[in-house]
C-alpha cells in the first residue's frame, strides 16, 4: 500500500490487536481488540460511573468555589459603597472625592465595551417585559457594570423613565434623526445597548438621562 494510508490501515486492519472495536456483551463501550478476552461489563461501566461522578462532584466544588468568591466580591463592593454614601454625608470633600469615583469607575466600565451599530432603530423594545429585564441585568453585571447604577440603568430600560425627547412614540418618530448622534455601547452577546450619559455629553437634555440608557431591540445591533 501506498505510506500516506499506512496510519488508516492500521486503526482499521482486523488484524490490528490494538484495533477499538464495540463490545458485543450488552455494554456497548468501544475497547483495543486484544482487551475483549478480559473485558467485563460490569466492572467497566461501574468504573465508567464512578469517573462521571468524580468529575460532577469537582464540577460542583468548582461551582460552590465560585459562587463564594462572586459572594465575597459583591459584599466587598457592597461594604466600599456603604462606606463611601457614609463619607459623603459626614464630609462634603469626600463627597467629591467619592463622586469622582465612581465617575471614573463609569468611564473605566464604558472604556471597556464594543461600539455598537444601531442598524434598525424600529427594532427597538420600548416596554420590555420583567424577564428580559432581569436577563439584560444580568448581562450588565457580567460585564463589570458598577453596582451603583445597575439599577438605574435597568430603570431606564423602559419608557416611563427615558427623557422627554424618547418618551413616546411620536416624539421618537419626530427625534429619529438625532439617535446617530448617539454614542452605544454593546450590552456583551445581546441585541441591545447603553447609552451613558458620560459618552454622550454632546446631546441635549431631553436626548440623555443620568447614568444613562439601556435600550433592546428585538433586532439590528452590529
Amino acid at each position: 500500500m501506498k505510506l500516506d494510508s499506512l496510519p488508516s490501515h492500521l486503526e482499521e486492519c482486523e488484524h490490528n490487536p490494538k484495533r477499538p472495536v464495540p463490545c458485543e456483551q450488552g455494554c456497548g463501550l468501544v475497547i483495543p481488540k486484544d482487551e475483549l478476552k478480559d473485558h467485563n461489563c460490569v466492572r467497566e461501566l461501574r468504573a465508567l460511573i464512578h469517573s462521571q461522578q468524580q468529575k460532577m462532584a469537582d464540577f460542583k466544588q468548582e461551582m460552590e468555589e465560585q459562587r463564594f468568591q462572586i459572594s465575597e466580591q459583591k459584599r466587598e463592593l457592597q461594604l466600599l459603597k456603604d462606606f463611601m454614601r457614609a463619607m459623603r454625608i459626614s464630609n462634603p470633600a469626600m463627597r467629591a472625592i467619592a463622586d469622582q469615583m465612581e465617575r471614573d469607575e463609569v468611564l473605566r466600565w464604558s472604556n471597556s465595551l464594543t461600539r455598537a451599530r444601531v442598524t434598525r432603530w424600529g427594532g427597538m423594545i420600548s416596554t420590555p417585559d420583567d424577564v428580559l429585564q432581569a436577563m439584560i441585568k444580568r448581562t450588565l453585571s457580567e460585564s463589570g457594570c458598577p453596582l451603583h447604577i445597575v439599577d438605574d440603568l435597568m430603570e431606564n430600560a423602559h419608557e416611563l423613565h427615558w427623557p422627554p425627547g424618547l418618551c413616546s412614540l411620536e416624539t421618537r418618530q419626530n427625534n429619529r434623526r438625532q439617535y446617530e448622534n448617539y454614542v452605544c455601547k454593546r450590552v456583551p452577546g445581546k441585541q441591545a445597548v447603553v447609552v451613558l450619559h458620560c459618552d454622550n455629553s454632546h446631546m441635549s437634555d431631553d436626548m440623555i438621562v443620568e447614568p444613562g440608557l439601556v435600550m433592546i431591540f428585538a433586532h439590528g445591533i452590529e
